[in-house]
């Protein structure tokens, strides 16, 4: 058995994965502790996970404004004391850090511990943390075809994002009834990500009433701490009863996109791998101020791939259009499907976790591809 400390919190974009591999490396028989932030978003997802152990460390994420820089330091400082005392404690074998503000005091405590550090990148763009932490890596982990100049090349593998055991197709009518929508007809989801979007909540409540008179049901996940309207049905111009619900957090991802036709969602790595992993349709909606633009190089790979289509944040007024045109275009969202089955091949998880194992036990070899490039998962 060897022990392994992952720090993965912030956003769901990486807890997720984290609560993937940890489950992974439980059921090989490994000890795993998982560090989280002190979020509300963290806080609301562990509830599911009562069989992994989580830690709640300080932090806070970097920005260039005085006083939230400030806060970050600050913060990072006290991460890393908190850091030190958890790798001295728990003396792990390996530590893995998913980017984010809770990664860094925790890889460069167990650096200076002398514990092998892995770094996980899910984003097309590797964020600050793992740009500066990858020269200290063990491992590194990129999507396929990304590169890292900072990183040694020997440390780099490349793999798609792991996805949670949970995360799998659903039938679409029991998806649908479980959420409280009628079975029939033409479901959108729209998503801001784990901490929602002001800008698509917006957008909903002002395309609402248009949407459901185009038969089309929605199921709007605004965010924690959002203003939730209520439930709303209505028939739509067919005299057929639709129904819109909205929530401020959703943790059955599995049964909102086997409901969904089709998505409207920021371009998260998370909820792009959870898309590809059931195979539904998207219209990416990246958020224009995500650090290094990562989400709109995300959302390019993805169209580039013929498995969804972007719509910038500026020309939000058109998004009823696209949605309305997507919808109801069978062999689009067919052709699209397709494009998704063939992405999902390129899942990693295994992979990761034989190579954690051999970290873990000083028995690391170099990098290689788990993959061709051309056969990049948009996963990543």
């Amino acid at each position: 058995m060897k022990n392994f400390v992952l720090s993965c919190g912030g956003t769901g974009g990486h807890l997720s994965p984290g609560i993937a591999l940890a489950e992974g490396l439980v059921a090989r028989g490994h000890r795993v502790t998982m560090l989280i932030s002190q979020k509300k978003v963290d806080a609301r997802l562990i509830e599911k996970y009562p069989h992994l152990r989580f830690l709640r460390i300080p932090g806070s994420g970097f920005g260039w404004n005085p006083v939230k820089f400030s806060r970050c330091a600050v913060s990072q400082i006290r991460g890393f004391v908190s850091s030190w005392h958890i790798v001295r404690s728990l003396a792990p074998d390996c530590i893995l850090g998913f980017g984010g503000f809770t990664s860094a005091p925790l890889a460069l405590a167990g650096y200076l511990n002398g514990v092998p550090v892995a770094l996980h990148e899910a984003n097309r763009v590797p964020g600050r943390a793992v740009r500066l932490l990858s020269r200290v890596a063990t491992r590194v982990f990129l999507p396929p075809g990304v590169q890292l100049s900072s990183a040694r090349p020997s440390t780099i593998r490349h793999a798609g994002l792991p996805v949670r055991s949970e995360i799998v197709r659903l039938p679409t009518e029991a998806a649908r009834e479980a959420l409280g929508l009628f079975p029939h007809g033409k479901v959108l989801a729209v998503l801001g990500g784990s901490q929602g979007a002001a800008a698509l909540n917006e957008w909903v409540r002002d395309e609402l009433s248009a949407l459901l008179a185009d038969g089309i049901q929605v199921y709007c996940v605004t965010g924690l701490g959002k203003d939730i309207p209520e439930t709303v049905e209505q028939r739509s111009r067919g005299g057929v009863s639709v129904r819109a619900v909205f929530v401020p957090f959703c943790d059955r991802m599995a049964e909102l996109v086997s409901a969904a036709d089709l998505v409207v969602s920021r371009a998260g790595a998370g909820t792009i791998a959870e898309l590809v992993r059931c195979g539904t349709p998207a219209i990416l909606v990246p958020f224009p101020f995500a650090a290094d633009d990562h989400q709109r190089a995300n959302a390019a790979f993805v169209e580039q791939q013929g498995a969804g289509l972007v719509i910038e944040q500026t020309f939000l007024a058109s998004l009823r259009a696209e949605v309305r045109d997507t919808i109801f275009n069978d062999w689009l969202l067919t052709k699209f499907r397709s494009n998704l089955q063939r992405l999902e091949r390129a899942n990693s998880l295994d992979m990761m976790l034989d190579d954690l194992e051999a970290i873990a036990s000083g028995n690391a070899r170099g990098g290689t591809d788990v993959q061709p490039p051309e056969a990049a998962s948009a996963t990543s």
